[in-house]
């Protein structure tokens, strides 16, 4: 770290910064059982478990409401493949409230095993730090103190907005494992539309939306990788005939524009999925 308040200030920032993208890259490979040591998990498995109460007793209206709204006559009640058909949709809603816990866990280990996939295979994000290059640093240390005023200002809006940035993507993450937790909490309730033929369309929404947020995680490591090789093979020049302010302000600005195209691309993550997904 250096002795200059500027240059450690930068310095700083761009700390935070690396190790947000070091904690996202933790973060998106672990699951949700194995997050926060699993405390949460356990929270939710039991809301889980206690909304199947609520789920059993959906199951009934809507397979009421499905029955007497298909029904036309009481003799349909006397055709074997209209009881069958019934009788199947109820017993698939019945398994699907009990075993709700096991289909999201096995939805998000497939969801999962794509994101891991794409990790192993693209590498990791080595390349994604970002560090002041030495010409700055060097340029900085050697300007005088009237000439430091302005570059105290430059560093100090540089160095809060990449600061922000960094808060802003990691919080996108940490709200991608929230609302997984919110749909496997909640999971019992909608699964319970599967009873009604009418009402069905309902469950499949929601496991649409639950496999878009388990894809959000493909979605952020593609942008991570992407901003990783991107970072790496276009570092912003660094031109020495201008003044040290003026390169100063020119290469922050580069560095916070590729910043903004990553936590874009991160916050806009279940937007691209959807339409991946036509939801």
């Amino acid at each position: 770290m250096s002795d200059n308040w500027i240059v450690a200030n930068l310095e700083n920032a761009f700390s935070t910064w690396n190790d947000k993208m070091t904690e996202i890259w933790s973060i998106i490979t672990t699951s949700p059982q194995e997050f926060k040591g699993g405390a949460i998990w356990n929270i939710v498995t039991t809301i889980n478990g206690g909304l199947q109460a609520i789920g059993y007793a959906l199951l009934i209206l809507f397979f009421a409401m499905s029955v007497f709204k298909s029904t036309a006559s009481f003799r349909d009640f006397q055709r074997p493949e209209y009881a069958l058909k019934h009788f199947i949709r109820f017993l698939a809603a019945k398994v699907a409230i009990t075993y709700a816990l096991d289909i999201m866990t096995v939805i998000y280990k497939i969801c999962g095993g794509v994101v891991e996939k794409i990790a192993g295979s693209l590498g990791g994000i080595s390349g994604a730090a970002v560090t002041l290059p030495k010409a700055i640093e060097t340029a900085v240390e050697e300007a005088g103190f009237w000439a430091s005023i302005p570059l105290w200002l430059v560093t100090i809006l540089g160095s809060l907005f990449i600061t922000v940035l960094s808060f802003i993507m990691i919080m996108s993450v940490y709200g991608r494992f929230f609302k997984l937790y919110m749909y496997t909490a909640l999971a019992p309730v909608p699964l319970s539309s599967f009873a009604g033929e009418g009402t069905s369309q309902m469950g499949k929404s929601f496991i649409k939306s639950y496999v878009g947020v388990c894809l959000e995680g493909a979605v952020i490591v593609l942008a991570c990788i992407i901003f990783s090789a991107f970072a790496s093979t276009s570092t912003p020049n660094i031109d020495t005939s201008i003044t040290t302010v003026t390169m100063i302000w020119k290469y922050i600005g580069e560095v916070i524009f590729n910043m903004l195209i990553l936590v874009g691309l991160i916050k806009g993550a279940d937007r691209i999925v959807k339409e991946m997904l036509g939801t």
